[in-house]
């Protein structure tokens, strides 16, 4: 086996022994390159900032059956080495103004902040003042209140709940005076494609375009909340960051890290290479930041333009648009056409998108690892194979995404998600798209569904094969505390087909399951659940669902049946190795 060490205070002109390491992971991968056999590059212990993404490919790859491994030092023992690989920017030269921090930050961009590891939200208020009405090109009010924001074009509108599924962001492009209130012109393209995106009639009722805000943020002037902060770049290039400090916080004592790059690693091509022991922080996402927006539609998915087709909710009970296609909110650590790969053991957190993306490829695992404090959701296999998702515990996710689900395949081929605990999460906790042979065996959900609606703690969609055999399996899934009303625990949604859902235990949620769904469900059984209520439209299951020998749950023998399951569920995190 052959080492490498890299030190934050190591010097890349040195050899990368363990007494003169190198200081940066670019040199140390490129030392990699030129050696052959089992080659393993370990990070010493502290904050490892990155000036631009760690690029891996082809030529990175392990070699002759051998892997390249990078790894905290002392990974898998007691003297494991804390070790963080950074895309953030520590902020200093802070000045006070009226109890604000002040800090001059040339052109950085960012839509995140963290104070001493701590999340701060960017300012806001809840909704546009006065008596509000949208238009063609934005909104108008009666009230004066938004002529005083200082830097409107740095103001974003939140939109929750524009779908019960879905949270668009749009911003703001101008503010001027009208009548006797305000005239907010808002950034296009993203307003505009709104207006043609979201469209709905429910039950004789018809909404157009967003709406509403239901929040606006980023401004100084909403400055008001302890912990928040706010980024105006109305002066190119002499960008100024404001935070109002919570009680105790010192300028000279508080470390207040900017996350600047989008992208942490990217990995493509690569094939027998492992990363253990590693936290991934401090990245952001700026699109959102941009005149395209955040056109949500459904889980990571969001509209970048092209054709709208009208689906419709069933007869006489309405339609929504929909996308004709959508891109996928990206990564900050991302695997593309890989194989081999192992991530184990890993932090991802502080991350202003998805945490870890995996697109293509095959024999890709992913476990162990620590998913949180995450804007979007914490992983993304599209188009994969072969890849497992086994014993990560994933939480507090979603947090500026609220559509986000906590795990997300789409067209994937054999892929396994297994023993996860999934917790604390705005809308579903695991959910499967159109694919092949998925597993999603014994996984635990908690507190999903806690702000937006209509979904679950475990969601699939789509045909899932084409025979039993080919399809789908959720077996052994502990689904518990589904919160928002309108969901349903264990969801099989908009045509899914070839589904065997067995063994499963849901408990509170607004309803267990849904067996009528448009377009129906088929080839869907439904066999050996335990919950606490009956699924709608189980006294008359649909010609494409069998349900058969399923428990609502009510004397001991069917508790301690349901029990066994729990015990079965959760976190089984494998020895890495």
């Amino acid at each position: 086996m052959i080492e490498l060490f890299v030190d934050p205070h190591g010097d890349d002109s040195a050899p990368g022994t363990p007494t003169r390491p190198f200081a940066t992971l670019t040199r140390a991968r490129d030392a990699a390159r030129t050696l052959t056999g089992e080659i393993v590059v370990q990070l010493r212990a502290g904050t490892h900032v990155l000036a631009e993404p760690l690029e891996l490919t082809e030529a990175d790859s392990g070699r002759d059956g051998h892997h390249v491994v990078y790894q905290a030092h002392g990974y898998g023992t007691a003297g494991q080495e804390e070790v963080v690989v950074s895309g953030g920017r520590l902020i200093t030269g802070w000045r006070e103004q009226d109890g604000v921090w002040l800090a001059e930050v040339g052109d950085l961009d960012t839509r995140q902040l963290y104070v001493d590891g701590r999340r701060a939200d960017r300012a806001g208020i809840d909704g546009l003042p006065g008596q509000v009405a949208m238009t063609e090109t934005g909104y108008t009010t009666d009230s004066t209140a938004p002529l005083a924001w200082r830097s409107p074009g740095d103001v974003e509108f939140v939109h929750r709940g524009v779908y019960p599924w879905t949270e668009a962001r749009c911003g703001v492009a101008a503010v001027s005076a009208g009548g006797e209130g305000a005239v907010i012109t808002m950034a296009q393209p993203a307003f505009g494609r709104a207006l043609e995106l979201y469209n709905s009639t429910w039950e004789g009722q018809t909404s157009r375009g967003p709406g509403l805000p239901t929040r606006v943020e980023n401004d100084a002037a909403f400055l008001t909340e302890p912990g928040t902060f706010v980024l105006d770049r109305s002066r190119p290039g002499h960008h100024v960051l404001r935070y109002l400090p919570r009680p105790g916080e010192h300028p000279e004592r508080t470390r207040v890290v900017a996350p600047v790059l989008e992208t942490l690693l990217r990995a493509t091509g690569v094939s027998g290479v492992t990363f253990r022991g590693l936290t991934f922080a401090d990245a952001t996402w700026l699109r959102p930041s941009g005149p395209e927006g955040f056109l949500h539609y459904h889980g990571s998915g969001f509209y970048v333009g092209g054709p709208i087709h009208t689906v419709s909710l069933g007869e006489g009970v309405g339609s929504v648009t929909v996308p004709g296609e959508s891109a996928t909110i990206p990564a900050c650590v991302t695997l593309t056409d890989a194989s081999g790969v192992r991530v184990e053991g890993c932090r991802f957190t502080r991350l202003g998108a998805t945490g870890l993306g995996v697109h293509g490829g095959a024999d890709i695992t992913v476990r162990g690892c620590d998913f949180d404090t995450l804007s979007a959701g914490a992983v993304v296999l599209n188009g994969s194979s072969s890849a497992s998702v086994e014993g990560n515990w994933i939480h507090h996710v979603g947090l500026e995404f609220s559509g986000s689900p906590g795990i997300s395949l789409t067209g994937t081929t054999g892929c396994t998600v297994a023993q996860n605990h999934v917790a604390d999460v705005p809308h579903c906790g695991i959910v499967a798209g159109p694919g092949r042979g998925t597993r999603i065996l014994r996984n635990l959900t908690t507190g999903t569904m806690q702000v937006l609606a209509d979904g679950g703690g475990v969601y699939l969609a789509g045909a899932q094969g084409d025979s039993h055999d080919s399809g789908a399996i959720v077996r052994g899934n502990v689904i518990e505390d589904t919160r928002t009303p309108y969901n349903f625990g264990l969801y099989t949604d908009y045509g899914a087909a070839w589904v065997t859902i067995e063994e499963n235990v849901v408990v509170r949620a607004d309803s267990t399951a849904i067996l009528h769904v448009s377009p129906p469900l088929d080839n869907v059984v439904y066999r050996g659940n335990f919950w606490d209520a009956d699924p709608i439209g189980a006294d008359a299951p649909p010609a494409g669902v069998t349900y058969e020998g399923n428990t609502v749950l009510a004397g001991d023998s069917d508790l301690a049946a349901a029990d066994a399951v729990r015990a079965l569920a959760g976190l089984r995190r494998a020895a890495a190795g």
